[in-house]
């Protein structure tokens, strides 16, 4: 599992488009449900209907420690599920060992989708194939996914 991990990272990494100006939206009327459990695995509702086309972002839990920049360096557990099949892609918390990677080396939507959020914070992002691996897809993700995280903020540095 760590090496898919690592995998998900380093894709990130080679697969960053431009940032670009993208709305980022705290709301929709049809985000998948996620659970509350601080400290455990999330479990995250199928999505249903029509994916939203710009970055969405909910606060699930409201951290109280240390807040992340776009600058940071994060330790994170996240989930990720894909929009069109519901299917759980990946997860830190199925390895059992969270993910540390600078912000500024991930997918556009993490990028844009993280700043603010605090540690102990767990957050849904819903993010448009364009802010993530785009037509081109990578390993496990197919082409023009939208992506599903929920990501709890253990450090941030």
């Amino acid at each position: 599992m760590k090496s898919k991990l690592a995998a998900v990272i380093a894709m990130s990494l080679v697969l960053l488009t431009g940032c670009g100006d993208k709305e980022v939206s705290s709301s929709a009327d049809n985000l998948p449900t996620v659970t509350t459990n601080q400290g455990e695995a999330p479990t995250i509702g199928a999505p249903t209907g029509t994916p939203p086309t710009t970055l969405v972002t909910k606060d699930i839990i409201v951290g109280t420690g240390a807040e992340a920049l776009p600058t940071s360096t994060m330790t994170v557990h996240y989930t990720l599920m894909s929009w069109s099949n519901g299917a759980l892609v990946e997860s830190s918390w199925a390895s059992g060992s969270p993910a540390t990677f600078p912000l500024a080396n991930v997918i556009v939507g993490w990028q844009q989708g993280i700043p603010g959020m605090k540690v102990g914070g767990r957050r849904l992002l819903v993010i448009p194939p364009d802010l993530g691996y785009g037509a081109q897809g990578g390993g496990p993700i197919g082409p023009n996914e939208t992506l599903i995280f929920v990501v709890d903020a253990i450090g941030v540095a």
